[in-house]
């Protein structure tokens, strides 16, 4: 799949649909922080998702701006940002709305570790 470490920010649809077919082939739990450039709360969480993505190399971390992504946002129901989103073989598996540090890591440990 993609650079393990990193949240890799997605810039096109095509990026999107190649990168959501390599996690539904994977058993890899996905995180995908649908964000906004204009949003504070997605500006404060950014290098927390980052440092996760680095202390949890096992995860893929996504990154989806909803303005340049709209298609992709309306696809997956996102109203709020940042919204995160867990997902396995393509499947949901859990979601969170806002900018929880702890929330966004206890999530992260429960679904990281269920195959």
């Amino acid at each position: 799949m993609a650079e393990e470490g990193t949240v890799i920010s997605v810039r096109t649809v095509d990026q999107w649909n190649e990168l959501f077919e390599q996690a539904k082939a994977s058993k890899k739990l996905v995180v995908v922080d649908f964000t906004a450039s204009w949003c504070g709360p997605c500006r404060i969480i950014t290098p927390i998702l980052m440092e996760l993505a680095r202390r949890t190399p096992l995860v893929t971390f996504l990154k989806v701006d909803v303005d340049d992504l709209k298609t992709v946002a309306e696809e997956w129901g996102i109203e709020a940002m940042p919204t995160f989103l867990f997902l396995r073989e393509g499947q949901l598996v859990d979601k969170m709305i806002g900018a929880k540090k702890e929330e966004l890591q206890q999530k992260i440990s429960q679904h990281q570790s269920v195959v």
